[in-house]
């Protein structure tokens, strides 16, 4: 019974991880739906849609967000902040092709590296 117990609460933790990360992948988002904005005209359909769309997810990103640091530690989960550099490099390459580079790749790196030696028990 008591290896029921502890099963359940390593899913537990896993699952607050995944639900943290996932946030700050909703959050970097933004950052692409107001790029795409910025390269409509101002005012346009296009623009005021793609600022909609930034609005839009920074509110859910701020819900999420609420809810994580009610059942997480905030030193803990604003660490994982670090993540939004990551998805945003994997973002600009995917959606606007931008060129990842070295330096990026080991920045990215150090920041994987430091979350995970930080959030170890």
């Amino acid at each position: 019974m008591g290896s029921l117990a502890y099963s359940t609460s390593n899913m537990l933790t896993i699952l607050k991880y995944i639900a943290l990360i996932g946030t700050f992948f909703i959050y970097t988002t933004s950052g692409v739906f107001s790029k795409l904005a910025s390269q409509r005209e101002f005012l346009s359909p296009g623009y005021i849609a793609f600022l909609a769309c930034t609005v839009g997810v920074l509110g859910i990103y701020a819900v999420l967000w609420q809810q994580i640091i009610k059942r997480m530690d905030v030193s803990l989960a604003y660490m994982f902040k670090g993540t939004g550099v990551v998805f945003g490099l994997m973002l600009a390459h995917l959606v606007f092709g931008e060129a990842i580079t070295t330096t990026n790749m080991v920045g990215a790196a150090i920041i994987i590296c430091g979350i995970t030696l930080y959030a170890r028990p």
